[in-house]
């Protein structure tokens, strides 16, 4: 029996479980892949207090080495459910015994973490600090490429093209606001949108395109990357000729194309020292919505108390609602959920 379980090993859910071990409570994480989430992504962190520079991954190293001297115990598996203990007792309440142990069940207001791998783990608060998954083009060498000339937020990585050409993929309000700090720093940004127009707000629009930096093709797609050896230098497109574009692709760049006979342009090839993909992002919370309730995007429906509609439920980091997702909001609402989950442990 865990005082929590934490559902997550990027920097909330290790913010949860270090603060949680540090009001000596017993602390178990699972986490499905690889500890620190998104942020190992990231081969430059500059921009958390106290820390002049890092790597993503040496930052998730720290923060892992860190939970453990506390304590933590961890398990790399794959969190599929997490059912109250009682609802867990009733489902194979077959005999007298069975039903004893449903009330006893019912007593303890714990929870059972069920995993792929087949294990059940019990725990009296649970926090959910599932993260979200950047939407990708999908394309062949992406996975390869990220950190390495592919990115997803221009707070974190957008120094590092200081004074460089980068271009931006998509047309929604985070893929202009992304755009909108890049051309303070970047010599030129290039706006990649797959639809014949920008579907962000018009006033965002308005202050992008009012930088003499910033370029756009609409109606485009990206089909692929160019690289000279590993070092990433460009990306492939195609569109059609007569398009709906609110830029002269002419304009755009200086791109290398072929044509077909009907003069439809079958592949560009622009010259870039970065591609920025802000496409959405994909949250993973339906299997957790009984206990926690999600708005229309499938996020968590909570605050920055982190709280749920479940008591000893709490959410933590880029998987809730939220305006702001960077390094830091996440550690907050880590320390948040742990604390609030110690107050009702301490309470009980």
């Amino acid at each position: 029996m865990y005082d929590m379980i934490v559902v997550g090993g990027g920097p909330a859910g290790m913010t949860a479980a270090l603060y949680a071990l540090r009001n000596g409570k017993q602390v178990l994480v699972i986490e499905k892949s690889g500890f620190g989430g998104q942020i190992t992504h990231s081969p430059k962190v500059e921009n958390y207090p106290g820390t002049l520079q890092m790597s993503g991954n040496e930052f998730a190293d720290q923060m892992l080495d860190q939970i453990l001297a506390q304590g933590a115990e961890i398990e790399f598996e794959a969190v599929v459910s997490v059912e109250t203990a009682a609802s867990a007792a009733a489902e194979t309440a077959e005999t007298a015994e069975a039903a004893a142990e449903t009330t006893a069940a019912e007593n303890r207001k714990t929870f059972i973490v069920r995993t792929e791998e087949g294990g059940a783990y019990e725990g009296r608060t649970v926090v959910l600090a599932t993260g979200v998954k950047h939407r990708m083009l999908g394309l062949e060498g992406e996975n390869e490429l990220v950190g390495e000339g592919i990115s997803f937020c221009a707070v974190c990585d957008g120094d590092f093209y200081s004074g460089q050409t980068v271009c931006v993929a998509g047309g929604g309000n985070s893929a202009l606001q992304e755009a909108i700090l890049l051309a303070q720093k970047c010599k030129e940004v290039i706006m990649l949108q797959d639809l014949p127009y920008f579907t962000g707000e018009e006033k965002l629009q308005e202050v992008l395109f009012a930088c003499p930096n910033v370029r756009a093709y609409t109606g485009v797609k990206i089909t692929g990357f160019e690289k000279t050896g590993d070092t990433f230098c460009g990306v492939e497109i195609e569109k059609a000729a007569n398009s709906a574009n609110g830029a002269d692709p002419a304009e755009a760049a200086d791109p290398a194309e072929t044509t077909d006979a009907a003069g439809t342009v079958e592949k560009q090839v622009i010259p870039c020292d970065g591609l920025f993909v802000a496409i959405g992002l994909i949250p993973e919370n339906e299997a957790f919505a009984e206990l926690a309730a999600l708005n229309t995007y499938g996020y968590f429906d909570s605050d920055e108390r982190c709280l749920t509609k479940t008591p000893g439920i709490y959410v933590a980091g880029d998987c809730r609602s939220k305006e702001i997702r960077q390094l830091t909001t996440a550690a907050a609402d880590g320390a948040v959920a742990a604390l609030a989950a110690c107050r009702y442990l301490n309470a009980g």
